[in-house]
């Protein structure tokens, strides 16, 4: 980098050296999972991408230190539903945790060997114990037969193996078992295909006895209604989240009764992509400290359980989750803020201060003068079915690098970015992967399209039958509005992505002429194959965004992009895992194949021993400086980086 900062370089977009290497990323990619409190401890996971992905289980030690609890060779991850969960949970003096290499539970103990608990073929995820330990409450998930594994909720006994005793299993799916504070009762949620759980679950209470489970009641929720995170108090009311008014919203069951304690226009609860979030907690002071969403924007407030009034703690931060009490004075989460990395926080409930507890990487991989922020924008999009006109959300990040500038006159490049999902959204939080581009000169909007979270459900339910169709149509208004407005060079505009969002970068590119080239990671070429083809928790994920099968198969053909390359003419990079079970490699491997035979220029990288995300550091490297090269090279700039060449079939020489 220039040593005089206030003399910047003179280089074309693309071509600023940056001091966030693809390596050094990949390194600062390790991030902190779920976390708890156990006995006024902290207890969490932490990935580690310079170790195969492995995931540990750390605490602290009497002098403040993190420590890791599980042994070196083991991996806390659970593969319920794929995307799994929370893997641990406390029992007494053991922590029960789920291995990634057999996915059976083990009992962990600080410097003793971990002592399998369960068979293979079984998996197992969000646990919970009763306050003596002696009782453990799981969601299993059963591999044992062909077909659809079998869902459950299962009692496992911490001091002897076994598969854990069926309390229920009358349901596709399940979650949250969550005993009370006397042991006596068990509230867990469950929910049926063709639904997603944020489409709609029900909240189920039954007494505990010897023998199991026994006169179940259904309490809220239903095919149209979400309801999530049951939490007990120690008075034997039960809270939990329902979107029964648009908004994820705090209510409480007491006396048979329902009540409802929020009524922000804002989301409290996340969608269940993954098993055993906490998006609020009890205080045991007659508050509760929860995460509000607007706009994709979090806030974290002290709610007032009578009144439901809400006090916002005025922290730096833009996103919480793994909220927590851990003990009468402090509660706990995982915080992230625009300018440094996500890190495990501590909050003074008397002062409102908090304290850094754990950030996995020692120093930030990036100085802050380098960091570009998102500006929130909204823009017009496709009409709604009714004709009304409509708006769109994004967030806007401008290229940022004080040791350079660009020739005069010209525009940066646009990368398009599309979330995963499709029912989750982009924050403004710091994603590294983003300002390894805007570091180098490039712009790079995050688009919320209609069916996105944080803006309530409403706005999430655009997408419902309109998959291929409503994200499709705010994205490319995204880029549009940012050409009209001369912010972006509109002959070098990229659309990225990864899964729900690797099919929306394949739609741009088979039904528009919006974008010069393409970065798909695991993304959806051919629905019809999905549909057949992916793991039961997604199975039927596509009646509700597309249309139910066999009678939809015309719209399936219609929105897939593989039957649709005619037109085609922006170039494509494609990534895979190719142990992936949401997306097989089949997908990833048919499209590329016809952009081949088509003649655009394509190139292909598939990862050995990765799943549906790339986990190990040295193929997180890998991809991002062949993403780099690639945009180099069909773009027309030389990166500043020394990359690695990769194949680019079907490429123009010069």
């Amino acid at each position: 980098m220039p040593a005089d900062l206030a003399d910047p370089v003179i280089a074309r977009h693309g071509a600023w050296a940056s001091p966030l290497s693809a390596a050094a990323l990949a390194t600062a990619s390790a991030t902190i999972g779920h976390v708890r409190a156990v006995g006024g401890r902290l207890y969490w996971t932490e990935s580690r991408p310079d170790q195969g992905g492995r995931v540990a289980l750390l605490t602290l030690d009497r002098h403040g230190r993190a420590h890791e609890v599980s042994p070196a060779q083991f991996s806390v991850r659970t593969r319920v539903h794929e995307y799994g969960g929370i893997a641990f949970a406390d029992a007494g003096p053991l922590m029960l945790a789920s291995h990634d290499e057999d996915q059976r539970l083990y009992a962990l103990a600080d410097g003793r060997p971990a002592r399998p608990l369960t068979p293979p073929g079984l998996r197992y995820a969000d646990g919970a114990a009763t306050a003596d330990g002696r009782r453990a409450f799981f969601v299993r998930e059963d591999h044992r037969a062909a077909g659809e594994p079998k869902n459950a909720i299962v009692e496992i006994d911490p001091a002897q193996p076994s598969e854990g005793k069926l309390l229920f299993g009358d349901s596709d799916f399940v979650a949250f078992p969550r005993p009370s504070p006397d042991g006596k009762r068990l509230a867990f949620v469950s929910w049926n295909h063709p639904l997603m759980p944020w489409d709609g679950t029900r909240l189920h209470v039954g007494e505990l006895s010897a023998e199991g489970l026994r006169g179940v009641q259904t309490i809220a929720g239903g095919d149209a209604e979400s309801v999530s995170e049951p939490c007990w108090n120690a008075d034997g009311s039960l809270y939990f989240l329902s979107d029964r008014d648009d908004w994820s919203n705090l209510f409480r069951w007491r006396g048979g009764r329902t009540e409802q304690i929020t009524r922000f226009d804002a989301e409290i609860g996340v969608p269940l992509w993954q098993l055993g979030p906490a998006s609020y907690a009890l205080l045991g002071d007659g508050r509760a400290l929860a995460r509000a969403c607007r706009n994709a924007v979090d806030t974290l407030v002290l709610v007032d359980l009578e009144t439901g009034e809400a006090t916002p703690l005025p922290l730096p931060f833009v996103a919480f989750r793994s909220i927590g009490r851990l003990d009468a004075r402090t509660a706990f989460a995982v915080a992230s803020a625009q300018d440094d990395l996500p890190a495990l926080i501590t909050i003074d409930l008397h002062t409102g201060g908090h304290t850094v507890v754990r950030r996995p990487a020692d120093t930030p991989p990036l100085p802050k003068a380098f960091v570009s922020c998102g500006e929130p924008i909204e823009f017009p999009t496709r009409p709604g079915a009714d004709g009304r006109q409509r708006t769109a959300h994004a967030f806007f990040f401008p290229p940022r690098n004080p040791g350079f500038a660009a020739p005069p006159g010209e525009l940066p490049p646009l990368i398009v970015t599309l979330h995963g999902g499709p029912t989750a959204h982009h924050s403004t939080d710091l994603q590294l992967a983003k300002q390894f581009f805007t570091t180098r000169g490039f712009a790079v909007v995050d688009v919320n399209h209609g069916g996105s979270t944080g803006f309530g459900r409403a706005y999430r339910e655009r997408l419902r039958g309109g998959w291929g169709v409503v994200d499709l149509a705010d994205t490319v208004a995204a880029a549009r509005f940012l050409v009209e407005t001369g912010r972006v060079d509109p002959r070098r505009v990229v659309i990225r992505g990864g899964s729900a969002g690797g099919y929306t970068v394949l739609c741009a590119l088979a039904f528009t002429d919006a974008f010069a080239a393409g970065i798909n990671y695991y993304g959806v070429a051919d629905l019809e194959m999905l549909a057949a083809d992916t793991h039961k928790f997604e199975s039927r994920y596509l009646d509700g965004l597309v249309a139910p099968l066999p009678s939809g198969r015309p719209i399936y053909r219609a929105r897939s992009p593989i039957h649709h390359l005619q037109d085609m003419q922006a170039a494509l990079i494609t990534f895979q895992g190719a142990e992936d079970r949401a997306v097989p490699p089949e997908q990833s491997r048919a499209i590329v194949d016809a952009v081949r035979r088509r003649g655009r220029p394509v190139a292909y990288l598939e990862f050995e021993a990765e799943q549906h995300g790339l986990r190990r550091a040295s193929h997180i490297t890998r991809a991002l400086e062949a993403e780099l090269y690639f945009l180099g090279r069909v773009l027309g700039f030389t990166p500043a980086d020394p990359l690695a060449p990769i194949p680019i079939d079907n490429l123009p020489a010069g």
